[in-house]
């Protein structure tokens, strides 16, 4: 374990990943300090963080990261000494209707936390958290390595490319210590109500239809929010800058294939999926060769499929309270995995 006192910057920290990369990080370095920039848009609950929330060495700052004088005002008053950037705006659907919130957050707010970080001239690792998605689609065979081009196809998937390559002109131009990853598809607790399995889970629990998009054979590599936490973990504390890592699960699945396997876990019958309406431009797969970050920094997911989706399932069905409270969204909007 690292004993050096550290002051980390997490961007996005009241969302699904960042929340659990909060409380995974304050659980395995006490002696740090984590400060919590959050806009809290609607995926964004500090209620996730209410266990740490009394720590000293924790602190929560309500703000954009669009908004320069929030982030300057963080960087003079805190010896921030490594940046993880979550936030982001992050639901596919929403991207289609709304693609201008998307560059503005995604990209703009990327460059917005790249420059003071460069300002302030004595970051140790600034971790930016992607997406697979920015590879685009493949097909039956091959995985994303992280030398495939990119090759976005939706508003936001592209919006994320575009943070990518700011991130990496800051290694290249200013020497900024970025290390860029690039996720599959996340699930596990305090996940928004608007994803796949959250969205299968809470509609079961409520004899409600389950809607799954087109013919459902879409592939994702399902990946446990954990596992990604402790990824990051190798990455910020190992990670070497300039580098992209990819960060993979292992667990290719059809979307079908997730919501039968949920429905039979919780007894319910198949007959409640629904088939809806294909939205435009759904890359039909996805899969991570994580190969670069097993063999250079040594991590390996220890949550298979199985054993996280039982996981999660429990911890919706003891937090019903929790997913009540969340914002609604049409039931056609509700696909996919998390994505910073």
């Amino acid at each position: 374990m690292n004993t050096a006192r550290r002051t980390l910057l997490v961007t996005g920290g009241a969302g699904f990943i960042g929340s659990n990369f909060v409380l995974y990080w304050l659980s395995r370095y006490p002696q740090d300090r984590v400060i919590n920039l959050d806009g809290l848009t609607y995926a964004g609950n500090p209620e996730n963080l209410a266990e740490v929330e009394h720590l000293p060495n924790y602190r929560f700052v309500h703000g954009n990261i669009t908004d320069t004088e929030t982030v300057r005002r963080i960087f003079t008053e805190e010896a921030v000494s490594h940046v993880v950037h979550f936030a982001a705006e992050s639901h596919v659907d929403r991207s289609i209707l709304q693609p201008d919130a998307f560059v503005r957050t995604n990209v703009l707010g990327t460059q917005c936390l790249l420059e003071e970080a460069r300002r302030q001239g004595n970051l140790t690792k600034f971790v930016h958290v992607s997406t697979d998605e920015v590879y685009g689609t493949l097909g039956e065979a091959g995985l994303f390595t992280e030398a495939t081009q990119l090759s976005p196809n939706s508003p936001y998937s592209a919006s994320k490319a575009g943070s990518d390559l700011i991130a990496r002109a800051y290694y290249e131009t200013y020497g900024l210590p970025v290390v860029i990853t690039r996720c599959s598809n996340n699930y596990g607790p305090y996940q928004y109500p608007e994803k796949l399995i959250p969205t299968i889970i809470t509609r079961a629990l409520q004899d409600q239809p389950v809607p799954v998009y087109g013919d459902g054979l879409h592939v994702r590599d399902w990946l446990y929010v954990e596992d990604h936490c402790s990824a990051i973990d190798c990455v910020l504390n190992n990670g070497n800058p300039g580098q992209v890592y990819n960060v993979g699960g292992g667990n290719e699945r059809t979307n079908l294939d997730i919501v039968k396997q949920l429905l039979a876990e919780l007894g319910k019958p198949e007959s409640s999926i629904r088939y809806v309406t294909d939205r435009p431009g759904h890359d039909r797969r996805y899969a991570i060769d994580a190969s670069k970050l097993r063999r250079e920094l040594g991590w390996q997911p220890q949550c298979m499929l199985d054993q996280g989706l039982k996981r999660t399932l429990d911890w919706y069905a003891a937090h019903t309270k929790w997913w009540l409270k969340r914002a609604a969204v049409p039931a056609e909007g509700r696909n996919g995995g998390e994505r910073p």
